[in-house]
């Protein structure tokens, strides 16, 4: 598969590798095509990594994951555009972290309790298939649930139901055993608003390695 990933820091970097691992074909964009940062990644992943701009790296995808900071998520998705990213599975694994007033941050009032970045995501490209999931957890958890002992939860939402599982599926692939399907993107709002706790708990524990399991 053909995969673009728009953003070239650690989630981007460590998503575009576990992915390229696995055999697929990976383009990561920024906002500039030379950006240095993707090209040190390109050079340690061999022949299935290449980069990009956005908007390259989404003509290239079949799917796309956005691995941009929630401040800038907005205006990546804008530069990547609606004609490259209409009827394509857009992972958005952002959140809207606002750290203007330092550690820990909030979250962008605008983008909370009624509202979400991934809502407003799929409202600025209607036509994509927009998913949000692995954003509750660090980059290193993502591709390796391993680092976590026992069974741990992964949650996924979004309204195109044949792209959830598209998503799931590449999870799967990942070693995850355990996703939850919240429903449509609405449920982002719940899965971007546990970020203020997970903060607390890396801040506490001194650790990204935790997640969460959901007892029934």
């Amino acid at each position: 598969m053909k995969i673009g990933i728009l953003g070239t820091g650690m989630v981007g970097a460590t998503l575009g590798t576990k992915l390229a691992e696995l055999g697929h074909e990976v383009k990561m964009g920024s906002r500039t095509a030379n950006n240095e940062k993707a090209a040190k990644w390109v050079s340690e992943n061999g022949t299935n990594a290449s980069q990009g701009t956005f908007a390259e790296a989404t003509a290239f995808g079949n799917v796309v994951f956005n691995c941009t900071k929630g401040e800038g998520a907005l205006e990546a998705v804008k530069a990547a555009g609606e004609k490259g990213l209409n009827g394509k599975v857009l992972v958005d694994v952002s959140n809207p972290l606002d750290f203007s007033k330092g550690m820990p941050p909030s979250l962008y009032a605008s983008l909370s309790n009624t509202n979400s970045l991934g809502e407003e995501i799929q409202k600025t490209i209607p036509d994509a298939k927009v998913v949000k999931a692995l954003n509750t957890m660090s980059c290193g958890l993502m591709v390796n649930q391993t680092l976590v002992p026992g069974s741990h939860d992964l949650f996924i939402c979004g309204n195109d139901v044949p792209a959830k599982a598209m998503v799931t599926d590449i999870l799967t692939s990942f070693g995850w055993t355990s996703i939850i399907d919240l429903g449509d993107i609405t449920a982002a709002r719940g899965t971007e608003m546990l970020l203020p706790i997970w903060v607390r708990l890396m801040m506490k524990y001194q650790s990204p390695n935790f997640n969460f399991k959901i007892v029934r």
